[in-house]
């Protein structure tokens, strides 16, 4: 079945001019950034037919005439073509928004050769376009969207001071970015997301993990000192990491601690899917009084170095013994190597310059370079 790319043109592929918002001469023309390198990247090496889907309000009439409109169109395609960016089909709408016309976005009307086409994978498909109404596109086509912005706020309905016409479009979205390089990313190698429970007699655990997140956590394991470890990994590694465990506390914290690891470990695992790209290898920070260093290799094999001390029997309700427990589970889990050294005076600083050494290490380390997407061992496996 094919795939398609519905691409939005003004704001998309070139900068939508302020004021007017009309592209109507060469002065105007001007390409959004890092467009063209990604979307022949896309071309070349990505199997989607490329539909262009742009509204152009009032083409064809006084308020914009036709001969202001194709130079700036014309060149912007030439320059496109001769970076090997191609469109396989192209649909202009020219209606004015109050004349709610059926093919204007976020209508289909232009594209009802998509719609209950059994060529068409329409659920593996993408709508990529910088408005509210490109998202809602999306939805209409039963597409995900990449929407270019920073954050989704223009996502919700009027009522909420929104943009937007209609509920859940956040949910549709894929990916939210104004850079290209992250859009071809994700197209090129997908998310890194991945999800466990982990439910034996002692505990129940979930974890969701997107190694290309933002920090975001919602931790809970009802041991607040854990929390606040587990949620330095999210925050510096920049992680959106979730969290839930019930464990038997009532016996002690070491089935909690030890199991999160073993979850959290095969998450990382499960999110890193084939390894291809990453640096692999990553770090050290100070903290106050202490120097922590983490160093790690997801090359497949687990392995812990542990060289800190405490003599502290607990910080907070976490017994200072089962940090060693929590890395090694950790380390075996993710099939990672681990080497973690401490130094310093304040047993709160030296764990918690450990965590977040770790976060960093990890964010390093999973870091992807998509024009060198080779796998990042002479072995040819991790």
């Amino acid at each position: 079945m094919k795939k398609v790319l519905f691409i939005d043109r003004d704001g998309t592929l070139v900068l939508e001019p302020p004021v007017d918002y009309q592209l109507d001469s060469l002065e105007k023309l001007e390409f959004y950034p890092k467009v063209m390198r990604n979307l022949g990247f896309i071309r070349s090496k990505l199997d989607f037919e490329f539909a262009m889907v742009t509204n152009q309000d009032g083409l064809g009439t006084a308020s914009f005439p036709e001969e202001t409109f194709w130079p700036a169109h014309n060149l912007m395609m030439k320059t496109l073509e001769g970076e090997g960016i191609t469109f396989d089909e192209i649909f202009i709408d020219r209606s004015m928004p109050e004349d709610m016309a059926p093919t204007r976005k976020p209508r289909t009307g232009m594209l009802t050769k998509y719609l209950n086409n059994p060529e068409y994978d329409l659920a593996g498909s993408f709508v990529i376009g910088d408005r509210p109404t490109d998202v809602e596109l999306a939805k209409n086509l039963g597409c995900r969207a990449i929407y270019l912005q920073d954050d989704t706020a223009l996502l919700k309905p009027e009522s909420e001071g929104g943009a937007a016409a209609c509920e859940g479009l956040e949910e549709v979205c894929a990916l939210v970015t104004k850079d290209w390089d992250k859009v071809a990313e994700f197209l090129f190698a997908g998310e890194r997301k991945a999800e466990v429970r982990r439910t034996t007699k002692e505990t129940d655990i979930f974890v969701s993990l997107n190694l290309d997140g933002n920090g975001a956590c919602d931790i809970h394991t009802g041991l607040g000192f854990f929390d606040h470890m587990l949620e330095q990994i999210g925050k510096h590694g920049g992680l959106d990491l979730t969290i839930h465990v019930k464990g038997d506390l009532e016996v002690d914290e070491h089935h909690t601690i030890e199991d999160t690891a073993i979850a959290l470990g095969d998450c990382i695992y499960q999110a890193l899917g084939n390894k291809r790209g990453i640096e692999r290898y990553g770090y050290a920070l100070t903290m106050d009084d202490c120097l922590c260093q983490v160093c790690l290799d997801f090359g497949g094999r687990p392995w812990l170095v542990w060289d800190a001390e405490f003599n502290r029997e607990k910080i907070g309700e976490m017994p200072t013994e089962m940090f060693l427990h929590f890395f090694k589970s950790l380390s075996d889990a993710a099939k990672m190597n681990l080497n973690v050294k401490a130094e310093g005076q304040n047993e709160h600083h030296k764990i918690e310059g450990i965590f977040k050494a770790l976060a960093r290490a990890i964010k390093m380390a999973v870091k992807r370079d998509i024009y060198h997407f080779e796998l990042p061992s002479s072995k040819g496996v991790l």
